[in-house]
Parts: C-alpha cells; sequence; structure tokens
C-alpha cells in the first residue's frame, strides 16, 4: 500500500459512517445500506488502492468473467419493496378444543388420601386444583407440596384409566 493510500485509510478512520456512506457513493456510484463502519472502510480503501494501481490483470479479469458466467451471482438484493399485508393475511382465528384428562373426577369432586398417617383432601377445581387453601395447577404440583418430593400426581391420588366415569 503506497503512502497516499495509507493516508487516506488513516483519515477514512476518523469519518462518521454517515461521511463514509457518502465517499461510497462518490467512488462505487452505487449507494449502501449499511452501516458496519469497518466494512465500508475496507471497501473504500480497496476501491481507491484499486483505482490508483490499475486494479485487476487482465487475465485475472477474465477469469472472473469466467467465473461470473458459470454462476448465478447478484450483487445486491432486488430494490422491490414489496406491499405489506392486510391485517386479514397476518391473523388468523381458529377454535381450540381441550379435553378435559379422563382420569381426572368432575369439578367440585374432593380427593381423599390417607399420607404418613394423615388424611389429606384436594378439591378438584374446573382450572385446577385446592389443596390447604391454596390452589395448584396440577395434580403433580399438589403431591409435590404433600409429599416433599417429585410424585406423579394421578399415581399418588391412585387416579386410573379404569376409575374413569
Amino acid at each position: 500500500m503506497s503512502l497516499s493510500i495509507g493516508q487516506e485509510v488513516a483519515t477514512l478512520r476518523k469519518m462518521t459512517v454517515k461521511e463514509l456512506r457518502v465517499k461510497y457513493a462518490e467512488l462505487f456510484d452505487d449507494e449502501t445500506r449499511t452501516g458496519n463502519k469497518a466494512w465500508l472502510i475496507k471497501r473504500i480503501a480497496w476501491r481507491m488502492q484499486a483505482q490508483a494501481e490499475g486494479g485487476l490483470s487482465k487475465r485475472a479479469r477474465q477469469r472472473a468473467d469466467e467465473l461470473a458466467n458459470e454462476a448465478d451471482l447478484r450483487m445486491s438484493p432486488p430494490k422491490l419493496t414489496p406491499e405489506s399485508p392486510s391485517p386479514s393475511e397476518l391473523t388468523t382465528t381458529s377454535t381450540v378444543t381441550f379435553s378435559r384428562d379422563q382420569r381426572l373426577p368432575l369439578p367440585g369432586t374432593v380427593l381423599t388420601r390417607e399420607y404418613k398417617g394423615q388424611t389429606v383432601q384436594v378439591r378438584v377445581l374446573e382450572h385446577g386444583f385446592e389443596h390447604d387453601g391454596q390452589v395448584y395447577r396440577s395434580l403433580i404440583a399438589v403431591a409435590k407440596a404433600i409429599t416433599g418430593t417429585h410424585t406423579n400426581g394421578y399415581l399418588f391420588f391412585r387416579l386410573r384409566k379404569e376409575a374413569r366415569r
């Protein structure tokens, strides 16, 4: 790199991104949307060096043309902006149904179990379970609160598929 190119790179490093984008547009006859300062400095420095020293050799340009003919290359994406979709295209509504677990009794039922000499009672709610004044989301949470360990709630309260009603 010649001394003048080195000085130019030092000058480029002091410039703001906005100034670098203007410089890029002057050198490449095309604007850029990037805000990456390091990339802009490299590209501008490369272009300035190529202009100062004559760019690629004739042989290198021929080889580049051969490679470009073999590949379907695009240097930048198309500048077409798609129309924004209507709100009805963005949102879809559908009905979701949840089936109640058949092992569970109906809401209002009280599950009773003897555990370590005490009688444990849990009331089945529409959306959860109540035990000692607290509401839990699942039987597993209730069983864990009672036993202190992770326990399968259906097994703890002896709810099996055969007991369906």
